[in-house]
């Protein structure tokens, strides 16, 4: 019996949408993409191997036809959905309505070649819920051919880009590495920040704060203000400072310093004050449209400390399953149906007076927004409750997140009052200051009960209030206590995944279904890395900007990859033609030189020179040079060779924390130098002290003559150590560990060897201190113990129960609060790996650059979600993952498609369309 047949792009999507279907209907996925450009030669067609262009696949020379395969692991898949066609009578091409899901549709079509008796029809939908499905099954529509054409433009370009480029950088820079058309553009962002943050220099400034007291006739008397003017001119704020430390041009303020402001706090001593002037005016405060793609991963990074990916993965469960409307749109619009939903949910919960007359609308602000979908919101014309949906963990969370946005879209505006008060008095040299305060008070929450958008760089939130008294003018205040405060401007902060998001998009670079993986591609890459929340590029990445941005310029440029993004949405439009915006981009123009010219024209570069950057000054004669095996550092020695010394920079040291001095350090100190600190007072043997791949330790050096069997005694430095600070006396300790405490008395009635007592041993262990006794070990509470421990205290150490596991008696460091994500508490503990954080599930250890004192809840948030992304610990689960098929060239080579064809097939149906294709 015929069947309809049904294929979307993943199982679990199948699953669902097959139960809505029902019988007559077999539901199959294709598994994601069938079938791609050759990855390598052993994939690539043999007839078009020995053509010159046969190692990008697309044909140059003849319109830029792609030669697509499929996998060698999609083979029997492809076989498999061949075999249900055979007895359909209908195709529903289903997948994501969007431009990859259309062109998925288009590779299915080309592929699968269904008879002419076969209807094909695709269908489209923007969540998966029963009427949603049976709705889309009812009024399909053609394959948006316009759509096929952006898509495969992308593809295209971004072959082009990859394979020409990448080459450059293999021989100027380092095997490996690769060039993409927005993963370059978004690496050079980060790049040029830190650069930003390289040139910059901190200037000083001072201010006086003070708390005033109103008075008793007012039920809140203090107040806190902020120096505004002296005689009558603003006091400079680190906002008319620049980049390099100095003042504004043009800027008219008061630039304090220490002595200048803390002679008008004791100039201000004796003075009264009163309030000069009291302006209030309205607070109104509108919602904050529903979530598109990349508002989404901002706030999901902000609030649940998720990355961009995870973001993305949770989604797409989330959707699958029927929970979330589609999570790749621009678009900010609602149906109608879901403002009622939301509507009811706001009447239901939180009462008719948060309930706006009339439906609130918004419009995407996206340039060139992507077609046909709505935003990201609940699922269905009536909305869950997180609480009714049954979910857990990163999926509760995230849909929590949706459900509340999309509710308070919908609900009145927040309203209050702000007030600034200036305040005024003479200091007793003279002067007249002038205080401000300010203050809000929200008097009708409005959508605020629901939520509240999260800030980046610990900006004021939209809920925050701050009270004041009700002064007027006139009123008479006093000061209950000032200070001068001294304050240093700050660099431009680092992005991070959700602020570089912010960026690409506001730069219309990209699009926003790509980010996530963009910024896995250059973390993965090694070009950048992660600092708590902070993307920090490598040194790497420097140098490969560096060689692009001197040979690749416009390939590299914010402004040209913005305007490609045009150019597709104006193909995805119909507006313009494929053949004619590769050509520009490959073979350039009049005004433009081409990307093939660029490469086969590209002359000497000076791979060293390329890689060789300046520390301080010009004439520093210290250089960081990129080399196979990272960074390192060159510089004068001490019998005057300009370049005679080396040393390693640390992978995690940030470039612009690289200053001379450090590198000075560093080349005063490099891994694996010996530092001398004199003979052993009983050996005789030179001890020395040396940085090792484990940290810092003494050693002794044994004589030439030595047996191969003796070992050096070596002792790691304690932390309260450092390889400037030791000294002889300090390395004669360490080498003295282990130390006998001494010995247990035997156990009652112990016979034999047990009856002489165990000799108890202080020692100093990878994972810190403790004691030894047979093969019964306990840790000291810190490395000083080593040396101080007694007989009496090591015994009523070992006289306590032996703490098993993870140490559940001991308390924990510190207490942050609860995990964004599994919403348990999170602490701080010791263990045997040193300190860590941990929800209860997931233990992730502290970094480098992390302490117990100043590690926050955000920190411990990334951390653990970043332990998360990389799965259960190694033996976790059973059995092994199976080795991925190697892929191989498709027996058939892919159609050949040329312009020809497709402007003739988009006056016909979609199924003529792709069969001429084929």
């Amino acid at each position: 019996m015929a069947h309809k047949l049904v294929i979307v792009e993943s199982p679990a999507k199948a699953r669902t949408i097959g139960g809505y279907l029902g019988d007559g209907y077999v539901v199959e996925s294709s598994i994601g993409h069938i079938r791609d450009l050759p990855n390598n030669a052993a994939d690539t067609p043999a007839k078009i191997k020995d053509k010159s262009w046969g190692r990008l696949a697309v044909d140059v020379e003849d319109g830029f036809t792609p030669y697509y395969v499929v996998p060698r692991d999609k083979k029997s898949h492809i076989s498999k959905l061949k075999g249900l066609l055979k007895d359909a009578d209908e195709l529903f091409l289903a997948t994501d309505e969007d431009r990859e899901g259309e062109a998925i549709a288009w590779h299915l079509l080309d592929e699968l070649k269904p008879k002419k008796d076969v209807t094909v029809k695709r269908m489209v939908f923007h969540e998966i819920t029963k009427q949603a499905i049976l709705d889309a099954a009812a009024n399909p529509r053609d394959i948006a051919m316009d759509l096929v054409e952006a898509q495969e433009t992308r593809r295209i370009l971004d072959r082009l880009y990859g394979y020409e480029v990448s080459p450059v950088l293999w021989k100027k820079v380092m095997s490996g590495l690769s060039a993409g058309r927005v993963q370059s553009v978004a690496t050079r962002l980060v790049v040029d920040r830190e650069r930003q943050r390289m040139a910059f220099r901190a200037a000083s400034y001072w201010d006086l704060e003070g708390t005033f007291d109103a008075g008793s006739k007012h039920d809140q008397r203090m107040f806190p203000a902020r120096v505004h003017s002296l005689d009558g001119t603003r006091v400079a704020s680190g906002s008319n400072f620049g980049q390099d430390g100095l003042l504004k041009a043009g800027a008219d303020v008061v630039h304090l310093d220490r002595a200048r402001a803390q002679s008008l706090v004791s100039a201000l001593a004796d003075t009264t004050y009163d309030v000069r002037s009291v302006e209030s005016k309205p607070y109104r405060r509108s919602p904050y449209a529903p979530f598109r793609t990349t508002t989404l991963q901002q706030e999901a990074s902000r609030k649940l400390g998720m990355s961009a990916s995870v973001t993305m993965s949770v989604a797409q469960r989330l959707y699958e399953n029927g929970f979330i409307t589609y999570m790749r749109t621009d678009s900010t619009t609602l149906s109608g149906g879901a403002v009622e939903a939301a509507r009811s949910q706001v009447r239901e919960l939180y009462g008719a007076e948060y309930v706006p007359d009339v439906p609130r609308t918004y419009t995407s602000k996206v340039k060139n927004a992507q077609e046909a979908h709505e935003a990201i919101r609940p699922a269905g014309e009536s909305f869950r409750t997180p609480a009714q949906t049954g979910l857990t963990g990163d999926q509760f969370r995230l849909y929590e997140l949706i459900w509340m946005r999309t509710v308070a879209s919908q609900m009145k505006d927040a309203v209050g009052q702000s007030v600034s008060v200036r305040i005024g008095g003479a200091a007793a040299t003279g002067e007249d200051i002038v205080f401000s305060a300010s203050g809000r008070v929200i008097t009708f929450h409005g959508f605020l009960k629901a939520y509240v958008e999260g800030t980046d760089d610990g900006g004021a939130k939209d809920d925050q209030e701050t009270r004041l008294p009700a002064l007027v003018e006139g009123d008479a205040v006093s000061a209950a206590s000032l200070s001068a405060n001294g304050h240093e401007t700050k660099p431009p902060s680092r992005f991070t995944e959700a602020t570089l998001i912010k960026e690409l998009e506001e730069r219309e670079i990209g699009r926003p279904s790509t980010y996530a993986s963009i910024i896995g591609t250059i973390l993965n890459r090694g070009y950048v890395y992660k600092k708590g929340t902070a993307l920090v590029p490598a040194w790497l990445a420097f140098s490969v900007i560096r060689l692009m941005e001197d040979h690749f310029p416009r390939q590299v440029s914010y402004e040209f990859t913005a305007a490609m993004e045009t150019v597709l949405d104006e193909i995805a439009r119909g507006e313009k033609d494929r053949v004619t915006e590769l050509g520009e981009f490959y073979y350039g123009s009049d005004s433009v030189q081409g990307l093939h010219t660029l490469v086969t024209e590209l002359g000497d570069i000076d791979a060293r020179e390329n890689a060789t950057f300046p520390v301080g000054d010009a004439d520093s004669g210290i250089f960081l040079r990129v080399g196979k095996y990272g960074p390192y550092l060159e510089g004068p020695d001490d019998d005057g060779n300009p370049l005679g010394r080396r040393a390693n920079v640390p992978d995690d040291l940030p470039p612009d924390e690289l200053t001379l001095d450090k590198a000075k350090e560093l080349l005063a100190n490099p891994a694996g130098e010996e530092i001398a600190l004199g003979r052993h007072p009983v050996t005789g043997l030179e001890v020395v002290a040396k940085n090792g791949r484990y940290g810092p330790y003494v050693t002794e050096l044994l004589p030439e003559d030595a047996k191969k069997s003796d070992k050096p005694r070596t002792g790691s430095l304690f932390k309260s150590m450092s390889l400037d600070t030791v000294t002889l006396d300090d390395a004669v300790k360490l080498l003295s560990l282990p130390r006998v405490v001494g010995v247990a008395p035997p156990a009652e009635g112990a016979e034999g060897e047990a009856a002489e007592g165990e000799e108890i041993t202080a020692q100093n262990g990878r994972y810190g201190p403790y004691l030894k006794k047979g093969t019964d070990s306990r840790s000291l509470t810190s490395e000083e113990q080593l040396f101080t421990v007694t007989l009496d205290e090591a015994l009523a150490i070992y006289a306590q129960p032996k703490q098993r596991g993870r140490a559940a008696a001991a308390p924990p460091l510190k207490e942050l609060g609860n995990d964004p994500v599994s919403g348990q508490p999170v602490v701080v503990k010791s263990g045997r790996f040193g300190e860590y954080v941990t929800d209860g599930e997931y233990n992730a250890t502290l970094r480098k650059d992390d302490s117990v004192d100043a590690i926050t809840l955000e920190r411990a948030a990334e951390l653990l979600a970043d332990r998360r992304e990389r799965g259960p610990a190694k033996g976790a689960k059973k059995g092994a993952k199976k080795a991925p098929a190697k892929k191989s060239a498709a027996k058939k080579t892919a159609a050949k498609k040329t312009t020809t064809t497709k402007a003739a097939a988009k006056k016909t149906t979609a199924k003529k369309t792709t069969a001429k294709k084929a």
